[in-house]
């Protein structure tokens, strides 16, 4: 296993977000995307976010919900100094 392995997130599809895949991503993600690399379904993570209890920052614009990227590598305990 390689550290970008160990420090993965594996989701219950099995696919993968590597740290580089973290480290890339932008400045906000979709929900989607955030349930990736949280390791949930996308599904579940809407439940939580309409209960107020999604572990990360949401914006909601209009009727467009985004994470900023900044807060869910607080969550995952990653920044761009994890790298390398």
């Amino acid at each position: 296993m390689t550290e970008n392995d160990t420090l993965a997130t594996k989701t219950s599809g099995g696919r993968v977000m590597t740290l580089e895949e973290l480290l890339a991503l932008p400045p906000t993600v979709n929900v989607t995307t955030a349930a990736r690399a949280l390791g949930i379904s996308a599904h579940k993570a809407y439940a939580l976010i309409k209960g107020g209890m999604f572990p990360v920052e949401v914006l909601t614009l209009g009727r467009t919900v985004k994470v900023p990227t900044a807060s869910l590598w607080g969550v995952l305990g990653v920044s761009p100094q994890s790298q390398g």
